[in-house]
């Protein structure tokens, strides 16, 4: 059974962005960048994307990093992210 599922979320440089660092693996050393749900070959990205707000979603190895739109509030953001990720990356119910 794989360690239960940890989140922490950690600021980047760009103020639009933030880094939610997983204890699981999103790649193998090459990134994945999805801004477009329609055309989302991940369903988490797909699902980060329906946020309102979201404008971008990188995947590299233990980490996702979501961009807002300029001036939407990281509040609800945040929150919505973190139960997506929960629920595509913990363990299954």
């Amino acid at each position: 059974m794989p360690d239960p599922l940890r989140v922490t979320v950690q600021p980047t440089p760009n103020e639009n962005a933030l880094k939610f660092v997983v204890n699981r693996r999103m790649t193998e050393g090459r990134s994945q960048t999805f801004t477009d749900p329609s055309t989302a070959t991940s369903p988490l990205a797909r699902d980060l994307l329906g946020i309102p707000g979201v404008r971008q979603v990188f995947f590299l190895n233990d980490f996702i990093t979501v961009t807002r739109e300029a001036g939407v509030a990281w509040e609800g953001v945040v929150a919505s992210a973190e139960t997506l990720i929960r629920q595509h990356l913990g363990p299954a119910a």
